[in-house]
């Protein structure tokens, strides 16, 4: 099958939950005996890469700005997909998938698969109108895709009430990973399991302003508090973040971090905490999990799906809950090695990505064998 990949902005990840998701699924169906093509832009992935783990990159341009950066970097892509004989266009993100259209006008043939990973338009970095414009996406999205994927079983639900359409559940993964060293933790004076760890985009919706608020409550606490990540067309917020810590010395900020510096970073961590209001099933959170780190979470439905019974758990928004769980956390270790345990055993059971992308392509297979009544009639 020739399987286009559009939404993305790029591969290898450097960063981004969307890019990882689509490197691990893409390099698993191209092992399977795909001809899987990936769009990546300029600024992300080198334009002279042209093939990475037996996929096929293709760089095209966009303009890079908030708002049109994704959306005309996907016009290209679709155009270019529809003339290089994809038979499955794969959007990944209701903003790639403003231009779904297009490939029902050109090649009515090319089987349209969206995965929703999240509802964007509730992120705090979106206007008004940029909000609207995400919500159409989401609408097109449903509309003209042969398959629409959700990552969580609450995202079924959702698709059903709102638009009347049965999605299929296939989740994010991850895989269990070796055990790494700690050398560049020196860089921050860090010590293996001595400090407590964050790893997100600098983002509203995130919650880290909260983390850092019931932290700097807890002045007993010894264990540094470390925000691993950058904004993303965020400015403003990351300086009220930075602006909120930095009475606290023991909050320390690595910026972006990526290959084994991130490895280490997440690996050594005491705890690893995910503060968000809004979600898809986080990569970063199944990284944590796969990687023998205890998590702190907040209780929306889509972290509590992926944690099952394997973490902490806190009041979304409510900051004293957080900071009572936090220190509960400190002040119980043995607690923490049992929820890793289950942890892995869920990893290993619900978020498998060889059994991911063993769905993906049989989905895809059911595509090209359905026989639309628009193409009888044509």
């Amino acid at each position: 099958m020739k399987v286009a990949f559009i939404g993305q902005k790029g591969m290898p990840a450097v960063g981004g939950g969307v890019e990882r998701y689509v490197e691990d699924l893409s390099i698993r169906l191209a092992e399977a005996g795909n001809e899987v093509t990936v769009y990546t832009r300029a600024y992300y992935t080198p334009a002279a890469l042209r093939e990475y783990s037996g996929v096929k990159l293709v760089s095209l341009p966009s303009i890079y700005t908030k708002h049109l950066d994704a959306i005309t970097h996907s016009f290209l892509a679709c155009m270019h997909a529809i003339f290089s004989g994809a038979e499955i266009i794969h959007f990944q993100s209701i903003g790639s998938a403003l231009v779904s259209p297009i490939p029902r006008i050109f090649n009515p043939k090319i089987r349209i698969v969206s995965t929703l990973q999240s509802r964007d338009y509730e992120h705090g970095k979106w206007g008004r109108l940029a909000k609207r414009v995400l919500l159409l996406g989401e609408w097109l999205m449903c509309k003209m895709s042969d398959s629409i994927v959700v990552v969580t079983q609450s995202m079924v639900e959702y698709v059903r009430e709102r638009y009347g359409k049965e999605a299929i559940y296939i989740p994010n993964g991850a895989v269990i990973q070796p055990e790494v060293g700690s050398e560049s933790l020196a860089t921050w004076n860090l010590e293996s399991k001595k400090y407590i760890v964050a790893i997100s985009r600098f983002i509203s919706h995130k919650g880290l302003s909260h983390l850092v608020e019931a932290y700097k409550q807890l002045p007993e606490l010894k264990q540094p508090l470390v925000l691993v990540g950058e904004g993303s067309f965020t400015d403003e917020y990351v300086s009220e973040l930075k602006k909120l810590a930095s009475t606290d010395k023991r909050i320390i900020f690595t910026g972006p971090q990526y290959g084994e510096t991130l490895a280490e970073l997440y690996a050594n961590a005491y705890l690893f905490v995910q503060p968000s209001e809004s979600e898809g099933l986080s990569l970063a959170l199944l990284e944590a999990m796969a990687r023998r780190v205890p998590v702190l979470v907040s209780d929306i439905p889509e972290n509590l799906e992926a944690v099952g019974q394997s973490a902490l758990v806190f009041a979304t928004r409510d900051v004293e809950d957080l900071r009572e769980k936090l220190r509960f956390a400190v002040e119980n270790p043995e607690i923490l090695e049992e929820k890793i345990t289950l942890a892995l055993r869920r990893v290993d059971i619900c978020f498998n990505w060889d059994q991911i992308a063993q769905n993906m392509n049989e989905l895809y297979a059911q595509n090209l064998n359905e026989v639309k009544p628009s193409e009888v009639l044509s």
